[in-house]
């Protein structure tokens, strides 16, 4: 453990860090391979929209996700199921102008891939070509390793996503994926096919913290963790629940960082009340 803390220190002060290096380029899939290597740890926040993806590329993030998670947090939606490839690519493409360094990642959404490896292409390609995409997610073990192996095969690097998976909501609920030692085997199996079919790096949601370093120690690739206890490579959080904006109870596994919801609130109330008095627009805000 001395070692790999050493490790890290050093490659922030030679300036190869993911977080806290210098870097006058965007991220690619081979510093995260070289992350792994070094046994740094790094965060990847989600980003819906230029302004945002802007603070936090700023902010020296180095991987932003274009999450279908945008159906629940920014589109208003129940779940991810109902997200479509024309709102991922509009949303990607937003990112991607707001961004100068992090490596922006876009999620297939349901339905863009299930048909198989060919499908997978098509939708892939539009995310890369048409919204600059550098890489893209999609969700499932075994079960999507050809699509894996087709995207790696024709040039597009792939994060893949096991454990939870909220596209499969309608059949396995929201619960802990991999408790049981059955369950474990497969967890592991599958991310070892993921791997083997070619994905750079995977998601590993809603697991026990136990299972998911047994998975992080097995792989050569990333492990990113959401739920999934402190042992992955890297830790992911949906941008609006890790700054305060999400409403109501949130998983166990989220800290809040921020309280932007109240703030947001405070602020507007204020706006108001001004106008309503006659308090704003002020001379000072007025032109002549």
């Amino acid at each position: 453990m001395q070692q790999q803390n050493s490790s890290r220190q050093h490659a922030r002060n030679d300036g190869n860090a993911l977080y806290g290096g210098k870097r006058n380029r965007r991220v690619t899939v081979r510093d995260l391979a070289l992350a792994k290597e070094r046994g740094e740890k790094w965060p990847m926040l989600t980003a819906y929209d230029a302004m945002t993806a802007s603070v936090f590329d700023e902010s020296g993030i180095p991987v932003l996700l274009v999450g279908d998670s945008m159906g629940n947090c920014h589109l208003g939606y129940e779940s991810t199921v109902p997200v479509t490839l024309d709102e991922v690519a509009m949303l990607t493409a937003a990112v991607v102008r707001g961004t100068r360094h992090s490596l922006v990642l876009a999620d297939l959404p349901f339905g863009s891939y299930q048909e198989g490896a060919v499908q997978a292409l098509r939708s892939a390609t539009r995310l890369v070509k048409e919204s600059g995409a550098g890489a893209v997610k999609l969700e499932g073990g075994e079960r999507s390793a050809d699509q894996i192996d087709l995207l790696v095969r024709s040039g597009i690097p792939v994060m893949a996503h096991v454990g939870l998976t909220p596209q499969s909501v309608h059949a396995m609920g929201y619960r802990v994926q991999g408790r049981g030692e059955e369950a474990a085997q497969q967890l592991l199996r599958d991310a070892k096919a993921v791997q083997d079919a070619g994905a750079f790096a995977v998601v590993l949601e809603l697991v026990p913290g136990q299972v998911a370093a047994e998975v992080t120690r097995s792989l050569h690739i990333p492990t990113v963790g959401i739920g999934a206890g402190p042992d992955c490579d890297a830790q992911v959080l949906v941008w609006t629940d890790m700054a305060g904006l999400t409403p109501g109870k949130l998983p166990r596994f989220v800290k809040r960082y921020a309280e932007l919801r109240s703030a947001l609130g405070e602020a507007a109330t204020a706006f108001a009340e001004d106008v309503a008095g006659g308090a704003y627009p002020g001379a000072e805000h007025t032109v002549s």
